[in-house]
């Protein structure tokens, strides 16, 4: 690859993405990668922390889903001092998780997808952003404020922050949960009811606009992999892990945090400090997999609340078999959303969720923990190991954007050789190119525990390494 990345403090703090791609002789594209140069830091640092410290350390790591990280750190946590959480506290980080779910999806499909969505791929780039879309949609720009707000607010009420919490801890949850507060989030409940529903039926009126995307936007063949329930259902937070392949065979079955290690590995490459997880049995890159909304909705069998159940039997009918297309992870995080709220209504609507027995305590029973949550973007992985005294020695976490990551490279690759020719780019092609990347709703933050902006740079090579053109983003 012609060219030199220099990696500065600036880079390391800041979220940073690159996207490289390399033409032929007929000018079409023959290789392209999409890089990331932060330097992971939080499993180094953290070393020499007491383990109970870990969660609310984690949760640092990212303010968009910090309740993801708290949940399986906490677990692997848990794993170190051998105990079971309480039944309700179970249920109430489930709800946390949902909440966060909630809002984390309608950030991405409102704030970051839909204004390609609702306002074209080549739109005017100065309308193309969410006030664009409150401007041309205010019913649906207020449908996507209302959304966020509902999760936000609902992981406020329960984890007294909206931002990392620290109600999560080992063994629980802090404090239960009180009788106003639950009214409150169930009196929420049906406008978020009425702005999903809103929102799915305005997707589906216009993805059938987007052929071509849904064509070549990361679409091929490859396993999937996610939390499963007992019943095949979806899950987000306590239940083992899937994967099946192209044609939907189940690779990996009820894989528990304890034996994550065992079956994936992670594979680096020269022009990203982002690792490539793989699937040991497979290698790599063959045993590459996808994560995250889509991969949950293609390894479940149903959803496991009324309406979400109705919207995913519809999903499902768009392949005959597994949904290969990336670009349809817009649709599955639609359908999340629903399930997010379906489900809350179902847990609050337990008496037994005001149970005050919400946390076990213990010390040290184990020196090595690990726990698996799901994260809006997919599987997350935390995996801890601590002296006698407790001490974290080595910790390891992996990150639903890295476990995306060459999938993320393939879908650059398809997309580039579909919509780039000749010697010019132009704004209809960087968008694109940012697009298919958006789909997969990456975090550098999580995936390289860095924090800021994500510039981006696209660089189109002649065979020689001649820059032809360069397009970026500050």
């Amino acid at each position: 690859m012609a060219q030199t990345i220099t990696i500065d403090p600036v880079t390391r703090l800041e979220g940073h993405g690159r996207i490289t791609l390399k033409t032929n002789d007929q000018g079409e594209v023959s290789e392209a990668y999409f890089s990331v140069t932060q330097v992971r830091g939080f499993e180094k640092f953290c070393e020499g922390r007491p383990y109970y410290e870990m969660p609310a350390l984690m949760a640092r790591i990212c303010g968009i889903c910090p309740v993801s990280h708290l949940i399986a750190s906490a677990k692997a946590c848990e794993a170190i001092m051998s105990v079971e959480v309480p039944p309700t506290a179970a249920k109430l980080r489930r709800a946390l998780n949902l909440a966060q779910t909630i809002q984390s999806h309608a950030l991405s499909f409102f704030y970051l997808a839909s204004p390609d969505l609702l306002l074209g791929m080549d739109a005017d780039p100065a309308e193309r952003n969410i006030f664009g879309v409150a401007k041309a949609h205010p019913e649906l720009g207020r449908a996507g404020v209302g959304l966020r707000r509902f999760g936000q607010h609902m992981i406020e009420l329960l984890g007294r922050k909206r931002i990392h919490p620290g109600w999560v801890v080992p063994g629980g949850v802090t404090q239960p949960l009180e009788q106003a507060k639950r009214e409150e989030i169930l009196a929420l409940l049906p406008e978020a009811y009425a702005n999903i529903k809103m929102a799915l039926t305005a997707y589906k009126r216009i993805a059938g606009r987007f052929q071509d995307e849904i064509d070549s936007f990361a679409n091929f063949p490859g396993p999937f992999m996610g939390m499963v329930s007992e019943s095949g259902g979806l899950a987000f937070t306590d239940a083992g892990l899937r994967m099946i392949d192209a044609e939907g065979l189940v690779l990996v079955d009820n894989l528990e945090a304890a034996g994550f290690d065992d079956c994936i590995g992670e594979a680096v490459e020269p022009y990203s400090y982002m690792k490539f997880p793989y699937l040991k049995s497979l290698g790599y890159p063959r045993g590459a997999y996808r994560v995250g909304p889509l991969a949950r909705l293609n390894i479940a069998s149903h959803a496991g609340s009324p309406l979400a159940d109705i919207e995913m039997n519809e999903f499902k009918k768009l392949a005959n078999g597994p949904v290969l297309g990336s670009f349809h992870y817009h649709h599955a995080r639609l359908i999340e959303i629903l399930h997010g709220i379906e489900a809350i209504e179902q847990l609050f609507s337990d008496n037994s969720i005001l149970d005050k027995h919400v946390r076990a305590r213990a010390g040290v029973n184990r020196q090595e923990g690990a726990g698996i949550a799901e994260a809006p973007r997919g599987t997350l992985m935390h995996h801890y190991k601590v002296n006698d005294n407790g001490q974290i020695t080595w910790a390891n976490l992996v990150i639903a954007t890295g476990q995306n990551n060459n999938a993320m490279n393939k879908g650059v690759l398809q997309t580039a050789q579909r919509f780039v020719k000749g010697d010019k780019l132009s704004a209809g092609m960087l968008n694109r190119v940012e697009a298919v990347i958006r789909t997969f709703d990456p975090c550098l933050s999580c995936s390289t525990h860095a924090y800021g902006e994500m510039p981006l740079a696209i660089e189109l090579l002649a065979p020689d390494g001649t820059r032809l053109d360069l397009v970026q983003r500050p």
